[in-house]
């Protein structure tokens, strides 16, 4: 019978429990029909710290490789680790991880030559169609004559932290005390390099890879995962915390406070240093729900703001046709053109660390600037008829006076004072509501009026 992949083929990536959704047989197929879709002669292969990702990646190599098709392995590696391979060595790439998920799930991430993303609309769906097909009838056999490919292993740790740091100048600024939570993910592999040489007093927590978290979820937008790097951070008198996610692609930022830093204040600080890079000039992606701040800065600095729909295919996609230097997510995903177009969370924690190391100010000051109105952060609600609530929440503002209706990704209105976006989960029956006001007061009017709304 032929494997039924709709739970874990995603929008952007493979997703699921191992072994009952997915396993080595699976993986294998996966990496036959990756090299079918591509195209591919070559293609590199990394895996993050979870207990199946060695032997998953590792069918994924054999089921290339049986194809005639050239794999280099990586090993242990972060995401963005796994794209600056696939961009120096101009191969379409594989990372195993599943992120921020439990223990047991895994999943792979896929890219073009490049570190071009392949997504459902790019390649996905065929890749699953195929592995669904062959599942049950096997996959066809190679060209007569045709040679397995060659499996070889390279370590990309030393070029990718050396790229890093050829990105922002970390030389000249003050000494800086960073506490960094790496919640047993990659980022405990990475930050030793990339930081090594630099002016830090690293204080280190939980860098011990273990796919199985002992300590808390390896996701810092959850608030509860970052309470022991905020308590640290006080208890040391650091400058800064960093907490990083399971496959260390996204960053999280904490104040000298211990307080966190909305992922669009960190947005609008690295897209003012990147046009100061670029000699003022430049276009800059932000998703639909970043702060208004966003925007205001990339204007205010020279850039050309552009906004996008949530989810990073959107953005790499904008990226590369509008030929942007930056883009920033509320979710803290950074892209920089001078990384393939791809996210990378360390390079944008460098320029943190740059300009907080380059005046005398503390991060609670510097941010200050960037963070200028009242945010909810994201709500969710469990929802059976989304599209019935969205219906109502639209006809209640659609015709009120003063207020913009879009609906380039979900609803979006918008008023002098306050704005609020409510979208569909693609993967739950969930709304997720966001708003930003000019005041906390006009928050919590606007984000219980609309909640009251949803839930009714």
């Amino acid at each position: 019978m032929a494997a039924d992949l709709s739970n874990i083929v995603k929008a952007y990536d493979v997703r699921g429990v191992v072994p009952d959704e997915w396993d080595e047989s699976l993986a294998e197929l996966f990496g036959a029909a990756f090299v079918e879709v591509t195209g591919a002669t070559a293609i590199v292969v990394g895996h993050d710290m979870r207990p199946s990702s060695p032997a998953l990646s590792g069918a994924f190599a054999r089921g290339a490789a049986a194809r005639g098709v050239d794999v280099t392995l990586i090993g242990l590696c972060s995401t963005d680790q796994l794209y600056y391979a696939s961009g120096t060595l101009d191969l379409p790439g594989a990372m195993f991880t599943a992120s921020h998920n439990p223990a047991r799930y895994n999943g792979i991430k896929l890219c073009r030559a490049g570190a071009a993303p392949v997504g459902q609309d790019s390649g996905l769906s065929t890749i699953r169609q195929l592995v669904e097909r062959w599942s049950e009838q096997g996959a066809p056999a190679v060209a007569e004559g045709t040679a397995p490919g060659t499996i070889t292993e390279q370590d990309t740790l030393a070029g990718y932290a050396e790229h890093l740091k050829s990105l922002v100048d970390l030389t000249a600024i003050r000494p800086l005390k960073v506490v960094v939570d790496a919640g047993n993910g990659m980022g405990g592999h990475t930050v030793p390099t990339v930081f090594e040489g630099l002016p830090l007093d690293v204080v280190p927590m939980y860098f011990e890879l273990d796919g199985t978290f002992p300590n808390h979820e390896a996701n810092p937008l959850d608030p509860k995962n970052i309470v022991d790097l905020q308590a640290r951070v006080r208890a040391e008198g650091a400058d800064l915390g960093l907490a990083f996610d399971g496959d260390a692609d996204r960053c999280f930022v904490v104040d000298e406070r211990g307080e966190g830093v909305s992922p669009s204040a960190v947005t609008a600080l690295v897209a003012a240093r990147e046009l100061a890079r670029n000699g003022g000039t430049g276009t800059v992606i932000h998703n639909l729900i970043t702060s208004w701040s966003v925007p205001e800065v990339v204007r205010e600095h020279g850039g050309t703001p552009v906004r996008t729909r949530v989810g990073h295919s959107f953005i790499k996609e904008q990226m590369a046709t509008s030929g942007a230097i930056f883009g920033g997510e509320h979710s803290a995903h950074y892209y920089f053109k001078d990384f393939w177009n791809a996210d990378t969370g360390m390079l944008a924690a460098l320029h943190v660390l740059a300009a907080l190391g380059g005046q005398d100010g503390p991060l609670s000051g510097l941010v200050s600037s960037y963070d200028r109105y009242a945010g909810s952060g994201e709500i969710n609600s469990t929802v059976a008829d989304q599209a019935g609530r969205l219906a109502a929440v639209k006809a209640a503002y659609g015709s009120a006076e003063g207020i913009s209706l879009d609906e380039l990704d979900g609803l979006t209105a918008t008023s002098a004072d306050w704005w609020f976006n409510l979208r569909a989960s693609n993967t739950e029956p969930l709304l997720r509501l966001n708003v930003e006001a000019r005041d906390p007061e006009t928050l919590a009017k606007v984000r219980d009026e609309v909640l009251a709304l949803v839930r009714a």
